[in-house]
């Protein structure tokens, strides 16, 4: 059940239970606009868990409570990923960008952060079919590698990329 401030209510949490760290926003929500401002919200908590990582090597208990009020059942696993190192910026010398997680499973998924994408399994049927999730684990730990510098990189040709972009194709095919 979603909980929802009434229209007009400044400052109160549209979250009823929400963390420490989303009570002091203000939000003003209705249930229609509920879908355009989750993604707000979770854009808030990665910057402000980038921020904490900065100042002090670590994330806050009230930022991974966060994280697990928002990406629910995939803030634990994409945190392994992160502890495991298990993410690459994949780079071309023309700036082309492209994420690879090793997954738990072994396998290596790509995920590009620019569009909020992944080509696991999950993403296509949690995310995009279903809608249950903003993200899948992949994706959150490319986002929370970027935020605490826990990111591997790899800088390729133009060709190799193009090798890695277009294998994910035909694996998908």
């Amino acid at each position: 059940m979603r909980a929802v401030a009434s229209p007009g209510a400044k400052g109160a949490c549209c979250y009823g239970d929400a963390p420490s760290w989303l009570r002091g926003h203000s939000h003003e929500v209705r249930a229609n606009e509920m879908d355009s401002t989750l993604p707000a919200v979770a854009e808030e908590l990665l910057k402000e868990i980038k921020k904490a990582f900065q100042e002090t090597s670590h994330v806050p208990d009230d930022l991974l409570l966060g994280l697990k009020f928002i990406f629910g059942p995939s803030a634990v696993p994409a945190l392994d990923l992160v502890d495991h190192r298990s993410v690459t910026q994949v780079m071309s010398p023309s700036g082309r960008t492209a994420y690879q997680v090793l997954g738990s499973s072994g396998k290596l998924y790509t995920c590009y952060s620019s569009c909020h994408f992944c080509t696991c399994p999950a993403f296509g049927f949690t995310v995009l079919q279903k809608s249950e999730s903003l993200l899948c684990k992949h994706i959150l730990a490319v986002y929370l590698s970027q935020a605490m510098g826990a990111c591997q990189k790899l800088s390729v040709s133009e060709e190799q990329l193009t090798s890695i972009l277009l294998a994910e194709e035909e694996d998908e095919g």
